[in-house]
């Protein structure tokens, strides 16, 4: 009893202590007339480009790097853990560069799981997939134009099973992936949580 009413006098427990941002409504033509809203369409589009443009580029090397064909050592190149570090580091630097200008989505399934939560409006949450879709297209663009032959030989970076491993599996392991992927995004950007901001780019590439 004591115990309850010292935790009571001193309030170390409220009924609630973070306040939850309203719905975006599903249309807002407002949204259009808005400078920032076209920056952060740029801010999009150029992030999306920059990430395809470096982790293809280094998928391709890697690939170059330990083709059997050039009777080079198999673990010449930067290796798996090199690959996931150009992604986990494009990330980083992207979402931190592009969070408080368009939020950082930099990947359509982001901002779909954004928009069911109602935290996009349709019309940003359409606007930053084809945003997103033309960044990818140039990036995989350039560096199609800057080394043709490599792409070409190593189909462009692609991904590909492995041996032993079926289309199922690999959906399988997409989709929980992308789950994955939303849901860390969920959890950093929570209100619930304290000082998120300083914290959503290393939570998106552990």
């Amino acid at each position: 009893m004591a115990k309850d009413t010292g935790v009571a006098e001193h309030g170390s427990y409220s009924a609630k202590d973070y306040t939850d941002p309203p719905p975006e409504p599903l249309f807002d033509a407002v949204e259009l007339t808005k400078w920032s809203f076209y920056r952060a369409l740029i801010a999009e589009f150029i992030a999306t480009l920059l990430f395809l443009y470096v982790t293809v580029l280094t998928v391709i090397g890697y690939k170059s790097q330990t083709d059997p064909a050039k009777n080079v050592d198999g673990c010449a190149g930067v290796g798996i853990l090199g690959i996931a570090w150009a992604f986990g580091g494009m990330i980083f630097v992207l979402v931190y560069c592009t969070a408080g200008i368009s939020g950082g989505h930099i990947n359509p399934a982001v901002t779909f799981g954004l928009f069911l939560a109602r935290k996009v409006s349709l019309v940003r949450a359409v606007m930053y997939m084809v945003a997103q879709c033309l960044g990818a297209i140039s990036g995989v663009g350039l560096v199609k134009a800057f080394q043709k032959s490599y792409y070409t030989r190593y189909g462009g970076g692609a991904n590909e099973l492995a041996d032993g491993y079926s289309t199922g599996v690999g959906l399988a392991a997409e989709i929980i992936g992308t789950f994955v992927l939303v849901y860390t995004v969920f959890s950093a950007t929570d209100p619930k949580r304290s000082a998120r901001d300083s914290h959503v780019p290393v939570s998106l590439t552990n």
